[in-house]
């Protein structure tokens, strides 16, 4: 597949709906002196390749999604270390993953332990990452505080709960529908609450009167303020997404009036800085599925052909689990 002149992928010739999605063929990938070339077994499909779709963020076109992908080396370039033909890889920072193949920077490539199976490796990097930059770095949850996590029950929010339970939090996770609330409280939330309007209170309530430590949010607008409203003094917002679209402007006079709040937007790739950290984030997750502390959910695979319909499902927000392409 990897040796043939051709390589089958998804090519997106102009922005629109999940009909641009078209399987194609581009000429044959030869890694450069830092690069891997990966024969692909799997693909996370994320939010952003359907706003580079939709043309939200803007793309040279003839284009190729994907930046998360799994699969087995097949080939090194020169100035290649500590890879060889055969290791089976996993990254969230390479390019055109919508593909039988793909070429990643060595150095933004993770080694996939044994144990770890090639959909559960896929699943990993874009919200395991993620959720582990958000509990271990952003705010380092301690043993004994509450955080909120909106979209408790999805990709990244499942990971999330799973990850403070661990770290001795308590948690309490926002989530849509009673279905996803029981999702949540599988997975150890504490508090599973069922919609957004006045959340607040309820997290006042649950913490007698005293506020949450953190809130990790990714909705955006449509939380933001209530987010603020139920922190503790001194906490700590933590917006990492927009789902509801972006939070406008705000006078930073309402950190003051709330309590000395502290706010934060953070990014995957500034907490993935060195080869040291992105092995570490990896390894610890690594770890924790292998120990069975971590459940990786992957809802549906779709065939590499079928690229259109797992953007949909994605889109239409019903999702509880990674989506994955396989080639």
């Amino acid at each position: 597949m990897v040796h043939s002149n051709t390589v089958r992928s998804i090519v997106i010739e102009k922005a629109g709906g999940p009909e641009v999605l078209t399987i194609g063929e581009r000429p044959a990938l030869e890694p450069g002196p830092h690069q891997l070339l990966v024969q692909t077994r799997a693909v996370g499909v994320n939010f952003i390749e359907i706003y580079q779709r939709e043309g939200a963020y803007p793309v040279e076109h003839p284009f190729t999604p994907g930046s998360e992908g799994m699969g087995v080396v097949a080939a090194v370039g020169s100035a290649v270390e500590g890879f060889a033909p055969g290791d089976r890889i996993t990254t969230t920072q390479a390019s055109r993953t919508y593909a039988d193949a793909f070429l990643v920077d060595a150095d933004k490539a993770m080694r996939v332990p044994d144990g770890i199976s090639d959909e559960v490796a896929a699943a990993i990097p874009g919200q395991g990452l993620t959720a582990h930059y958000l509990v271990r770095s952003t705010y380092p949850v301690r043993e004994g505080e509450v955080a909120v996590i909106t979209a408790g029950a999805g990709g990244v929010g499942g990971l999330v709960v799973q990850l403070l339970k661990r770290q001795g939090a308590t948690v309490v996770a926002l989530v849509g529908s009673e279905e996803k609330a029981e999702t949540a409280r599988s997975l150890g939330a504490d508090l599973a609450l069922v919609g957004y309007g006045d959340f607040a209170d309820r997290v006042r309530e649950f913490t007698g009167g005293r506020g949450a430590d953190v809130v990790y949010d990714s909705v955006g607008k449509d939380t933001f303020d209530e987010s603020l409203r139920a922190l503790r003094k001194r906490g700590m917002l933590v917006l990492f997404g927009a789902s509801s679209g972006q939070v406008p402007p705000f006078d930073l006079q309402r950190l003051n009036r709330h309590g000395s709040l502290y706010v934060t937007r953070p990014t995957v790739d500034d907490y993935l800085q060195d080869e040291a950290e992105r092995n570490w984030r990896a390894g610890e997750l690594f770890d924790a599925v292998l120990d069975g502390s971590l459940t990786i959910r992957v809802e549906e695979t779709f065939p590499l052909a079928e690229a259109r319909k797992a953007q949909e499902k994605l889109q239409s927000r019903s999702t509880q689990g990674k989506l994955l392409l396989i080639p």
